[in-house]
């Protein structure tokens, strides 16, 4: 089963009356379980496939797959929830919340979905524990690490058991060590049968997914296997 599935999309926009053609036919799979980097130069179409692998946009022409659903033509109100329960965001600016504590932060998730209760914040501990913040559970963002506050990003990526996690340059505030430590728990979650679609410019950072799929003009220019 794929976790995500683009066939034949196009994407146009209009920019002072030209179109600007951003993806050109993309055909892509990324099969349950995989762990994929997205790569390219900057007006590769790198944004756009993130834009619409996370239901932020529709294509122009094509279908896109989520698990079995086509999602390519849905409302406004249908993408909201599917970006809610099927897919999980990790930011290169983390995205935390200030003034709620790392539990809080974490739940954002199940708040906005009305899904708080006990056994929900039993998986949220689950959660915290399992990147390493345990002894956290109180601080606010402004009291954590660059690290400290990208590993709750993960968390809370994971905390609705969403389809696949999505990566928006997800090392990029980072020095090379704490960089290390995020791409281990990455691996960790992979190795644990979690689905990962990375979108980087570091190409060590690339190399440490199990394929490359590099854009070049909206275009996909190669597609590699690094390992099963």
């Amino acid at each position: 089963m794929f976790a995500a599935k683009f066939d034949n999309v196009v994407k146009e926009y209009i920019l002072k009356g030209e179109t600007v053609r951003a993806l050109r036919g993309v055909t892509l799979e990324v099969p349950e379980g995989d762990y994929v980097a997205i790569m390219g130069a900057s007006g590769s179409g790198k944004s756009t496939l993130l834009n619409l692998l996370g239901c932020l946009d529709r294509p122009s022409r094509g279908t896109i797959y989520l698990g079995n659903d086509d999602v390519s033509k849905l409302s406004d109100a249908k993408l909201s929830n599917i970006r809610a329960s099927r897919i999980g965001f990790v930011f290169q600016a983390y995205n935390l919340i200030q003034q709620l504590t790392v539990i809080e932060n974490i739940e954002v998730p199940l708040f906005y979905q009305g899904k708080m209760n006990r056994k929900t914040r039993e998986r949220t501990l689950e959660l915290a524990k399992m990147v390493g913040l345990s002894e956290r559970l109180k601080h606010r963002p402004t009291q954590l690490s660059g690290g400290q506050q990208q590993r709750v990003a993960i968390a809370r990526s994971l905390v609705n058991d969403p389809y696949f996690i999505l990566a928006d340059e997800p090392t990029g505030n980072l020095d090379s060590v704490t960089t290390g430590e995020i791409l281990d728990l990455l691996d960790r979650l992979n190795q644990q049968g979690k689905t990962i679609i990375l979108v980087t410019h570091e190409s060590d950072v690339g190399h440490r997914s199990k394929r490359i799929v590099r854009l070049h003009d909206g275009q996909v220019e190669s597609d590699q296997r690094l390992r099963e």
